[in-house]
């Protein structure tokens, strides 16, 4: 069963429930029941299956429950179970049925596979290795098991370990597009982007519309050149993902770089005077007020960008798309009504207190009505399931805005390893590390950024320039001050 950090009054413990994690199974396996592997035990589970697929899952539901009266021991209806609940929302309790799945069956590998994405959703690509290495040795021909494990490889910047994982599946599955997909990133990463195109077009998965396909597609489309190519696909999947601020960031990128700063404007004007915009957001919406002639809009927003751009984490946009008890709560925040805001959030914690996403979106709300400490209660239990860096970027705004620097210090040191590819996490830890004097990790950390892609960020750039001046590597700093300037829009002063 899953162990589930405690609340405690004291911001330092609650720092240790957002990093915590833990689980242990069963000592004692019991025995499988005797309808497990009968004709009507498989059926039920195939309706199951059926039913989930359709999004009937109530119907799901009363299935399992059929199935769990032949074989209640068995590891195939507590996986069964487990997919269940993610599908429902009821995440915390997915948990917990995924460990039942191991402790009945500790060497399923479909139950391990199962339990190392849930380890990398909740710690970061790095922790979860050694729980694909488990399955990838429980279930060696499972293709789902090989193409998870080399996209986590990915992750973790192992891209080696990756390629060697992409080759396991091309022969364990030849046909699988995962193969030609996973090569292509490869291809992208070491900017071969003529390769990388003819991957990614004989896997056909961007033309299937597979999310991450399309988000490849578009960023190889921007590096050939073709912003409107890549703009026409990252408007329909901005539409589909409309939390998504990198899906947003890359479409503002490629109006930018099609001269369509009208556009530009008007989509992220307004999002670039919110709080959470981030740096390289406001330098683009800067760049196009700039070429509109419009200096007196733009000087303001370039200001910020260089001035690291957020202030904190808590208005967030409001935007098409959005779930609509997400939708409901950003709009009593925007309307100053945080005691509305809180009371809705309570509202869904009582009819779904096993949703992460709600215990993510009531620590949004909890942090906007002012009781931090409750916010990151809410964050820790959010954080059993999966971290991204949204939450976790404001529960260390939040341990370092109330006076708990060491908390904050420790969840982002964690962020970063456990998911070294997101560059605004390194940024951020970057920007800790020259705080207390430490150039020198901190122009490491810009460099990583950078290399991810952050080079066209002015606050990036200005920082490592800095570091550069601080640690008197006079080489970068004519390399970095010559960047900056390439990236900084001339004439912005307000006239």
């Amino acid at each position: 069963m899953t162990c589930r950090p405690k609340a405690v009054a004291a911001l330092a413990a609650l720092a240790v429930a957002v990093l915590a994690g833990c689980s242990s199974g069963a000592d004692n396996l019991p025995r499988r029941g005797l309808g497990e592997g009968t004709p009507a035990f498989k059926a039920l589970l195939g309706d199951a299956d059926k039913a989930m697929a359709d999004g009937a899952l109530a119907d799901a539901g009363r299935k399992l429950d059929e199935a769990r009266g032949l074989a209640p021991e068995s590891p195939d209806l507590w996986l069964a179970i487990a997919r269940l609940r993610l599908r429902g929302g009821e995440h915390l309790t997915a948990l917990e049925a995924a460990d039942r799945a191991l402790a009945f069956g500790p060497d399923y590998g479909p139950a391990l596979l199962l339990r190392a994405l849930m380890v990398r959703d909740a710690h970061g690509a790095p922790d979860a290795l050694v729980w694909f290495e488990a399955a990838r040795e429980a279930d060696p021909d499972n293709p789902d098991i090989l193409a998870e494990y080399a996209a986590t490889l990915g992750d973790s910047g192992n891209a080696r370990g990756m390629l060697l994982a992409v080759r396991e599946l091309a022969k364990v599955a030849p046909q699988d597009p995962r193969g030609l997909y996973f090569q292509a990133v490869l291809a992208a990463r070491g900017q071969n982007f003529t390769l990388a195109r003819s991957l990614l077009t004989r896997s056909g998965m961007s033309g299937r519309g597979v999310p991450s396909a399309l988000l490849l597609d578009a960023v190889i489309s921007l590096a050939e050149g073709n912003a409107d190519s890549a703009a026409a696909t990252l408007e329909g999947l901005a539409a589909r993902q409309p939390a998504n601020s990198r899906v947003r960031e890359l479409l503002a990128r490629a109006l930018l770089e099609g001269r369509r700063e009208g556009e530009l404007v008007s989509r992220f004007d307004a999002e670039a005077s919110l709080p959470e915009a981030s740096p390289y957001l406001l330098m683009l919406v800067a760049r196009a007020h700039e070429r509109l002639g419009n200096r007196a809009a733009a000087a303001p927003l370039l200001a910020r960008a260089y001035d690291g751009g957020q202030r904190g984490p808590v208005l967030l946009a409001l935007r098409d798309g959005l779930p609509q008890p997400t939708a409901g709560v950003r709009r009593a925040l925007w309307a100053d009504n945080a005691g509305g805001a809180r009371q809705q959030a309570e509202a869904l914690r009582q009819r779904f207190p096993a949703s992460a996403d709600v215990a993510a979106l009531s620590g949004d709300a909890l942090l906007g009505a002012g009781d931090p400490r409750v916010a990151l209660t809410a964050y820790a239990l959010a954080s059993e399931v999966r971290r991204p860096w949204p939450i976790t970027r404001k529960a260390v705004w939040t341990f370092a805005h109330y006076g708990n620097g060491a908390a904050a210090d420790l969840l982002l040191t964690r962020q970063v390893a456990g998911e070294p590819q997101t560059a605004s996490a390194a940024l951020m830890l970057a920007q800790r590390q020259a705080a207390r004097g430490d150039w020198r990790r901190a122009a490491l950390l810009v460099d990583h950024a950078i290399a991810l892609g952050a080079g066209h960020d002015p606050g990036a750039l200005g920082l490592r320039l800095t570091a550069a001046r601080k640690l008197d590597e006079r080489g970068d700093v004519v390399r970095f001050a010559s960047l900056l300037a390439e990236v900084r829009p001339r004439s912005l002063t307000v006239r």
